[in-house]
């Protein structure tokens, strides 16, 4: 990096993503010259240790952002489209974790593995790709540039975190009833505005976020555009079914893909084992594959349970894995963060 330090602001600081954003900040020493959090009225006044130091969650506000070098925004869609362009405007870079931004033409939606070339064409706002979406294209990135791919079906086993601590805390409240005996009532999710809720101990819920009028959730919809973006290939056929699960962290998923050219299958795991920011665990015989319980806590995309599919020859089947708050938002941003830093005149 440069010798020069810089302002920052974390908006949702006391949030499940913002609370990693943190952490991550002063646990690889970004250089900070000065930092604020930023939530709603709700979070005001809470005490955010930093580097040693205890600092008071302020109310995020258009004015907030005055000297502000880098923002980096978690609290939600409406926030972001708010607040943002007053950063912008008070000349902040934004890296934006929400929806808000991720298909508007003027920010890139980055995966540093993938397309950090992209980062120099921000306009002020640069946005993070899907938590899903971000480890899927972190482990075809590879296969892409070697073989080209012509179509994607990706089903996801996303973790109740990705719908943030109330989910959490809605997971642990039914297991404890179910275990217990007693009655469940479903309260959260799926998060929506119906007010049809299910239980999410001991189950799996096939909706994530709202339904569109073609059949699909926001959720699935955002794997398909974003993917594409991400790729910059509209012609790659992307079609996803997104499940939550009762895990805490970490999302898997499996990936389907159809490569344009052969393969050799041994060759497929060296580009996946020496792909950045991915760990291949691809031991059958051993039963060594990637699992949520193994991947929370850590930064990587894990991959394994690669194989050729039976009924096309370039067809591919992978078994994708990793901390949807980590890799899928928190250090995908931060790794933004400090490449703009890196960079920085």
């Amino acid at each position: 990096m440069s010798n020069r330090k810089f302002n920052v602001a974390v908006v949702g600081a006391t949030g499940a993503v913002g609370e990693q954003i943190v952490n991550l900040l002063g646990s690889r020493d970004f250089p900070v010259d000065k930092i604020k959090f930023l939530s709603s009225p709700r979070s005001a006044g809470t005490l955010i240790s930093f580097k040693g130091q205890q600092i008071p969650v302020e109310i995020a506000t258009p004015d907030s952002f005055e000297g502000i070098d880098i923002a980096l925004f978690s609290a939600g869609g409406d926030v972001s489209k708010e607040l943002a362009p007053h950063a912008v405007r008070h000349g902040a870079v934004c890296i934006d974790n929400t929806n808000a931004f991720r298909m508007e033409p003027t920010a890139p939606l980055v995966v540093p593995e993938v397309n950090s070339d992209k980062i120099a064409e921000h306009q002020g706002i640069i946005a993070n790709p899907n938590c899903s979406t971000i480890q899927m294209v972190a482990a075809l990135k590879p296969l892409y540039d070697k073989y080209g791919i012509s179509r994607i079906i990706v089903s996801t086993y996303q973790a109740v975190s990705g719908a943030g601590s109330r989910a959490i805390d809605e997971l642990n409240r039914q297991s404890a009833a179910i275990l217990s005996g007693e009655e469940v009532k479903p309260d959260l999710l799926p998060v929506g505005s119906l007010p049809v809720k299910h239980q999410i101990a001991f189950n799996a819920i096939p909706q994530i976020d709202k339904f569109q009028d073609n059949g699909y959730t926001l959720e699935e919809m955002k794997m398909v555009r974003e993917t594409k973006k991400i790729l910059g290939d509209e012609s790659v056929d992307v079609t996803a079914t997104c499940v939550r699960i009762p895990v805490v962290y970490g999302h898997s998923e499996s990936v389907y893909v159809e490569l344009k050219k052969d393969y050799d299958l041994e060759e497929v795991r060296n580009l996946l084992a020496s792909a950045p920011g991915v760990t291949l665990v691809d031991d059958p015989a051993a039963q060594l594959y990637p699992l949520a319980s193994e991947a929370a806590g850590k930064p990587d995309v894990f991959v394994g349970r690669v194989r050729r599919d039976l009924s096309n020859s370039r067809g591919l089947n992978l078994w994708v894995v990793s901390d949807n708050l980590l890799k899928g938002a928190a250090w995908n941003a931060v790794q933004i963060a400090e490449i703009i830093a890196a960079n920085a005149e």
